[in-house]
C-alpha cells in the first residue's frame, strides 16, 4: 500500500504550519522567554546555572512540546478533516504518524537547533553545546509521540489542555530523567552513551506503538 498520502500530509501539514507562523512558534517563543527568566530568579552564579541549567532547558522543552500539543487533532477535528482520515484507504496509523512527524519538525527539532545558545546562557561546558542538542533531538519525538496519545484522547473536549497535562506529564518523567542525565554525565566527564541509547530506545518504541495507541483513540472519540 501507497505511503503517498501520508507524505501528502505530512508536507500538507509542514505548510498550514508555515502559514501560522504565530502559533507553531509559541512554543518555541515560551522555551526562550522562559529560560533568560531563569538567571534572573535564580542568580547569575556560574556555578549554580552550569549545575542546575540541563535541567531547567529539559524542563522548558517538555513544557513546550506539551503547550503545542494541544492543537494537534484539534483543528482537523473542527473542520471534518479528522473523519475523512479515519475513512481514508491508508491506514491510520501512518497519517497519525505523518501528523506527529510534522509537529515534531516544527517544535521538538526547532527547540534542538536553539539549544545551543540557552546552553551559553545556562554556562555549560563546551560539552553541553554539541550534548544538549543530541539528547533533544533524540528525546523530542518520544515527547511528541506519547502526547500525541493524550491529545488523541481529548479529541472534542472543551478543557483539553488542562487535562493533557494531568495524563502526559507523569509519563515524561522517565524521558526528562534520561536527557538530563545524559547532559549531566557529559559535563561531569563520566559519559552518557548508555542514556542516550536508553532516550533512543524509548523513542523507538514509540514510534512503533504509539500510532496504533493514536488511531484506536481518534476512531473511539469519532463514534
Amino acid at each position: 500500500m501507497s505511503i503517498q498520502p501520508a507524505i501528502a500530509l505530512l508536507k500538507r501539514d509542514l505548510l498550514l504550519a508555515s502559514r501560522k507562523i504565530g502559533e507553531t512558534l509559541i512554543g518555541i517563543v515560551f522555551f526562550v522567554l522562559a529560560a533568560t527568566l531563569f538567571p534572573i530568579g535564580v542568580g547569575a552564579s556560574p556555578d549554580l546555572l552550569s549545575r542546575i541549567g540541563p535541567g531547567i532547558i529539559w524542563v522548558l522543552a517538555l513544557l513546550s512540546v506539551l503547550v503545542s500539543l494541544e492543537r494537534l487533532f484539534a483543528a482537523d477535528f473542527e473542520d471534518g478533516t479528522l473523519e475523512q482520515l479515519v475513512l481514508a484507504p491508508t491506514p491510520l496509523e501512518w497519517l497519525v504518524l505523518a501528523k506527529c512527524i510534522a509537529h515534531w519538525l516544527v517544535s521538538g527539532a526547532l527547540l534542538a537547533l536553539i539549544s545551543p545558545l540557552l546552553a551559553l546562557l545556562m554556562n555549560l561546558p563546551a560539552t553541553a553545546i554539541w550534548t544538549m542538542p543530541l539528547a533533544l533531538l533524540i528525546g523530542t519525538p518520544c515527547l511528541t509521540l506519547i502526547g500525541a496519545i493524550g491529545a488523541s484522547l481529548l479529541v472534542g473536549s472543551r478543557r483539553s489542555g488542562a487535562l493533557l497535562a494531568i495524563i502526559i506529564l507523569p509519563l515524561y518523567i522517565p524521558v526528562l530523567i534520561f536527557g538530563v542525565s545524559a547532559v549531566d554525565g557529559y559535563v561531569l566527564g563520566l559519559g552518557g552513551a548508555s542514556q542516550l541509547l536508553v532516550l533512543g530506545a524509548m523513542t523507538v518504541a514509540a514510534a512503533a506503538m504509539a500510532p496504533f495507541a493514536i488511531a484506536a483513540s481518534i476512531r473511539l472519540a469519532l463514534q
